[in-house]
């Protein structure tokens, strides 16, 4: 489901960013995959010098399918950004990826906080986002952040992620399945 970044997969990948629907979303805005390819690398030396992490999507088969990083990581908090490419949207991937993602994140690599920075006008992100029961709205419990990522033309929404609501969450999510099952 979530692997570690591998250059390999660079040209798989840029196939599906290019997409319209996909790469005016996107972090890392290549115009061809040799430029994809460049960038990833950067991305993976980032990660050697705790800047980032970043792990690839895979779909059932094995095959990427997307991306899932945090960037600009500092102090155990860092910015989320996920990308499926639209053949794969909409099959639950994103919500799996996401929880793999965040586990790491929060129990393996010390993280206390994932911010979302969602553009205002990214309706199907704001929407995955709304539907997930552990992502909270930060506007007001951090508003000089949100005041920062709004400073330039675009208009974004500020949402976080705590390691103590994820895991209270994830754990009752998980205790009612067990009841379900029983």
């Amino acid at each position: 489901m979530i692997k570690r970044r591998e250059l390999h997969e660079c040209n798989d990948l840029y196939e599906l960013l290019k997409h319209p629907s996909v790469f005016p979303f996107v972090r890392q805005k290549a115009n061809s995959a040799d430029e994809y390819w460049f960038l990833t690398s950067q991305l993976m030396e980032d990660e050697e010098n705790g800047k980032a992490v970043s792990r690839t999507i895979t779909d059932d088969w094995g095959q990427p399918i997307g991306t899932i990083t945090v960037y600009d990581v500092q102090d155990g908090a860092g910015f989320l950004g996920t990308w499926i490419g639209t053949p794969h949207q909409g099959k639950g991937y994103n919500q799996k990826a996401k929880e793999l993602f965040l586990h790491e994140l929060f129990f393996e690599l010390e993280f206390h906080t994932v911010f979302l920075r969602i553009r205002s006008e990214n309706a199907k992100s704001l929407r995955a986002a709304e539907k997930i029961g552990y992502i909270m709205d930060a506007k007001e419990s951090h508003p000089s952040l949100y005041e920062q990522i709004n400073q330039g033309d675009k208009h974004f929404e500020l949402m976080k992620i705590q390691k103590d609501y994820f895991y209270l969450y994830t754990a009752s999510q998980k205790k009612e399945e067990e009841e379900q099952a029983m």
